[in-house]
């Protein structure tokens, strides 16, 4: 246990707020599909219904709504990468390893294809004043990650550890902060493991007053976060860990604080 993070305990843990949106179905549509990698397809939506669309945290969700062949609809969370008011634009990263109903309709996308998107409900703001993170995370949490590096300002120092299937996976990002990112090669067979993060995790030197961001599968994140916990002895106040998905349920997700 580092006596820097005891010492940490002692300083004001970062404030974060949370802002409410007034959420509203918004139909959108397609304007452009890429392959970003062989396992994440970008779509770019527009629509003057973006106008006033709101996004204050890289981590927020929007909800996708797909209708069903009996008449229910299926809703599935995923993060706003991009948006431009002015241009009404909104930007989606589809990871594209399972094989779910929005997954689905991803890979058959094409321009001038319809989509209704509602919220963010909200944004959890972390206060500027926070300057080094540690963002950790799988393919799901990529749009998250990415979204942060490219938003974060000169004098930010980021490092971010990602798990993907091998280098065709890799992303870059333009950023004006100073970026330490360094990638996990892992089957999709091990993506409820820990160990590929972890054993990136264990060379990290972890600055005090650096923010610790996490999500991945539900398990794996537990796992990172009990690590950080107890064989780190790193603050929870300077911790936030989600479970972006949980193995063998549909749209299920965990909040860890």
């Amino acid at each position: 246990m580092d006596s820097n993070y005891l010492n940490e305990q002692a300083s004001p843990a970062p404030g974060i707020e949370r802002i409410r949106h007034d959420t509203r179905r918004r139909s959108l549509t397609v304007e452009s599909v890429v392959d970003i990698t062989p396992g994440m397809r970008r779509i770019t939506l527009s629509g003057d219904e973006l106008a006033d669309f709101i996004s204050l945290a890289p981590d927020d969700h929007i909800k996708i709504f797909l209708p069903t062949a009996d008449g229910g609809e299926e809703r599935r969370d995923y993060t706003p990468r991009r948006y431009d008011n002015a241009e009404r634009k909104l930007t989606i990263d589809f990871a594209l390893h399972e094989a779910g109903p929005v997954t689905q309709w991803a890979l058959g996308a094409r321009p001038g294809d319809r989509l209704e998107i509602g919220g963010p409900r909200g944004s959890q703001v972390i206060s500027e004043s926070v300057k080094r993170w540690l963002l950790i995370g799988d393919e799901t949490a990529l749009p998250a990650i990415g979204r942060r590096i490219e938003e974060s300002s000169e004098g930010t120092v980021i490092t971010a550890l990602a798990a993907v299937t091998g280098p065709l996976e890799e992303q870059t990002f333009e950023t004006r902060a100073e970026l330490d990112l360094r990638w996990a090669h892992r089957p999709l067979s091990e993506a409820t493991s820990a160990a590929a993060l972890l054993k990136l995790l264990h060379k990290v030197d972890i600055q005090p007053q650096t923010f610790i961001w996490i999500a991945a599968e539900a398990s794996v994140t537990r796992d990172i976060r009990a690590y950080l916990l107890t064989e780190r002895g790193y603050p929870l106040p300077w911790i936030k860990a989600s479970g972006y998905w949980v193995f063998g349920k549909a749209d299920a997700t965990e909040k860890f604080g």
